[in-house]
């Protein structure tokens, strides 16, 4: 079968002006242990937005734009984690985030500068102290009233800490893997060695982000796909609000004691939230859901979820059936479940492309099990139509029975 991108557009080269990136190739340098973070300057935004007349709708979308990036301000120190498809850990490389705002109403800006961590092995190493260490740097694209609307396709809600973003290229990691820490240094060798690149043509790149219950900790997971629509890695960013916090060692899968899938074994009640995507982000629909999953003695995975919508006086019921095999789970139907240490999991199409050719619609989920409340977990889901675009995000918070 030749390859195909299911996804039209979202196949473009690394350097387009929907790249996440906006210095395509990083340069080295040691940062202090503080970042500097700009916040309330008053520099016009580089891009301009087209509104003429304010209206109750614009201004509404403005104030949740304002609140999306009040969520993200701040110093995240954390770790970088690459898996493959099956939940194997690649890589783990430190990471910080400085993000900031200036501008003034419609042209507020989010900046953000992403420092990761040099190393000249493929294992993770934290035998340089942090001052010695050295730093690569990237800014990265503005978020606001342009590009959260036309590119991103931001589905946020604002009282559960959460969003998902939905970028047209490769451009968020493109750049970091392929020209940066994790690619080709100026010298031309391969650091770290042994790492398994993405394709230079990914059709997807999905980020979902849930932020912990208890403390300023959040997950950013990303899907990558490959121009055929099968899924190539599965990426997660883990940080904590802070200058020198130490990210708790939760996705070391070298302590694992038990099979990934017994924290979500079980009965789940709770309740999920629907909006559609983009800065308006109108809510479609609420439900009370309650969803379980159980091993059969021909140790095949059943699950079902309920949903019951409160303005719709509907129920509805959803059963899926699969087998597992190591921290893969494959259900009936083209789906999978990738299960990853520290109560998490990530969910995609096995095969977007033939979802696409079929004229289906898709959607990528994000889980996460509340790290030191084992019976609360939150999920993300991110749906897409035939054409790869992102129409809503679905946000889950549940409650073992």
């Amino acid at each position: 079968m030749a390859a195909f991108c299911p996804i039209g557009a979202f196949c473009s080269s690394s350097n387009s002006v929907n790249s996440v990136f906006i210095n395509p190739k990083p340069y080295r340098r040691a940062i202090p242990h503080k970042t500097s973070l700009l916040t309330n300057a008053t520099s016009p935004s580089s891009t301009s937005y087209n509104n003429p007349q304010k209206t109750n709708q614009e201004s509404m979308s403005i104030d949740a734009l304002k609140r999306f990036i009040r969520l993200n301000l701040g110093n995240w120190t954390g770790s970088f984690h690459q898996f493959d498809s099956t939940g194997k850990l690649m890589h783990k490389v430190d990471t910080r985030l400085s993000a900031g705002s200036y501008g003034e109403d419609e042209l507020i800006s989010l900046i953000q500068t992403l420092y990761i961590k040099q190393s000249s092995s493929s294992s993770y190493s934290a035998s340089k102290t942090d001052h010695e260490a050295e730093w690569a740097e990237y800014k990265i694209k503005e978020t606001n009233m342009f590009t959260a609307e036309k590119y991103q396709q931001i589905g946020f809600f604002p009282q559960e800490k959460a969003f998902a973003l939905r970028y047209q290229t490769a451009g968020m990691l493109e750049t970091v893997l392929r020209e940066g820490v994790l690619g080709e240094d100026d010298i031309g060798e391969a650091s770290p060695k042994n790492l398994k690149l993405p394709s230079k043509l990914p059709s997807i790149v999905c980020e979902n982000c849930l932020y912990s219950l208890d403390k300023d900790l959040r997950a950013r997971a990303f899907h990558i796909m490959d121009p055929k629509g099968i899924v190539e890695m599965l990426i997660l960013f883990l940080e904590q609000k802070g200058v020198g916090v130490v990210t708790p060692p939760f996705l070391d899968d070298s302590k694992e004691k038990e099979n990934r899938i017994n924290q979500h074994l079980g009965t789940w009640k709770g309740h999920s939230v629907t909006k559609r995507s983009g800065v308006y982000g109108a809510t479609d629909a609420e439900a009370d859901t309650v969803t379980s999953l159980e091993i059969d003695d021909k140790g095949q995975l059943i699950q079902d979820q309920t949903s019951t919508y409160k303005d719709k006086n509907v129920s509805t019921n959803v059963r899926w059936t699969g087998k597992m095999s190591g921290n893969l789970v494959k259900y009936d139907g083209g789906y999978q479940i990738t299960l990853l240490p520290g109560g998490m999991y990530m969910g995609c199409p096995c095969d977007v492309g033939k979802q696409v050719s079929e004229a289906k619609s898709f959607h990528l989920e994000f889980c996460w099990v509340e790290p030191k409340s084992p019976t609360k977990r939150q999920r993300l889901v991110r749906t897409y139509d035939i054409d790869g675009l992102a129409v809503s995000s679905t946000y889950f918070l549940e409650t073992k029975m």
